[in-house]
């Protein structure tokens, strides 16, 4: 067996975690951001062009090679960048690192919210960030508005799958207007997750672990527009009559960011566009 307890995006944080005892120690008076979980390279060359805007000086874990691991120590302040890396921001915690609370970068509002904490956290210039920033969202924002009249009102339904699903429902339910009625998640981490669900419609409901008989009743009772799940779960919920979303689409898609969060709703508005166009 793997050792993979809940699901494979486990196997990202086990790696990230192994390599913590191997960075360097940073010296004492030393600060800086350290990004943590695997981002894109398109990605990761937005933000530390958006970071060094502000005068933050940042770090990646992983880093784009091995020999360029970054050095941490009690002047660190560590932002994640995926919400499954917990066990990593321990043990970088326990290495002396500040762990920062924001939601994660996804969509115009939670990468602008994301930023802006790690910039806060280094007494960075908010001003400057503001100025880099204003672009970018305005433009992201324009995009969204095309996929908003697809998406909204749409009651969306999420089996547990990557830990990803919390700021997804919540992108889908601020930025797009969508409805989450039910999210599932393999494990909930709420000190990790405080920002999000914060920001989540009242009333949702959050269903922690991996229960699939009881959660496959409760969709298909309420009979949602749209089923974020797994491969093993799509096509038997289409045979059923209902439109699905591979949860691990977005995993491996580049999501995060206000350049991809256009890219971000497609991958949402596609069910729906397929089926118009196969409705006959």
């Amino acid at each position: 067996g793997s050792g993979i307890e809940t699901t494979f995006t486990q196997g990202e944080d086990a790696c990230l975690a192994a390599l913590v005892p191997e960075l360097p120690t940073a010296p004492p008076d030393q600060r800086s951001l350290l990004v943590v979980g695997t981002l894109a390279d398109v990605v990761e060359d937005q933000f530390a062009r958006l970071f060094a805007a502000a005068e933050v000086p940042v770090g990646f874990l992983p880093a784009r090679r091995s020999t360029e691991l970054p050095a941490v120590g009690p002047g660190t302040r560590v932002l994640l960048a995926q919400p499954f890396v917990t066990d990593t921001r321990d043990r970088l915690a326990a290495r002396g690192a500040t762990v920062v609370a924001a939601p994660y970068p996804l969509g115009v509002e939670g990468t602008a919210r994301w930023l802006a904490a790690g910039v806060a956290a280094l007494g960075g210039d908010g001003e400057r960030l503001a100025r880099a920033i204003a672009a970018p969202a305005a433009r992201a924002r324009a995009a969204l508005g095309r996929f908003r009249p697809r998406l909204e009102g749409k009651r969306v339904f999420f089996f547990p799958d990557s830990q990803l699903e919390l700021p997804l429902a919540r992108f889908l339910a601020r930025e797009l207007g969508a409805v989450p009625i039910e999210i599932g998640t393999p494990y909930l981490h709420r000190d990790a997750m405080a920002a999000e669900l914060a920001w989540l419609p009242d009333g949702v409901v959050i269903a922690e672990g991996q229960d699939v008989d009881r959660q496959l009743d409760r969709c298909l009772a309420a009979r949602p527009d749209l089923v974020v799940c797994g491969l093993g779960l799509a096509n038997p919920l289409e045979a059923q009559g209902l439109a699905t979303k591979w949860s691990i689409e977005l995993v491996f898609s580049p999501i995060q960011g206000f350049e991809q969060a256009p890219d971000l709703a497609e991958l949402f508005s596609r069910p729906f566009e397929r089926r118009a166009r196969l409705r006959v």
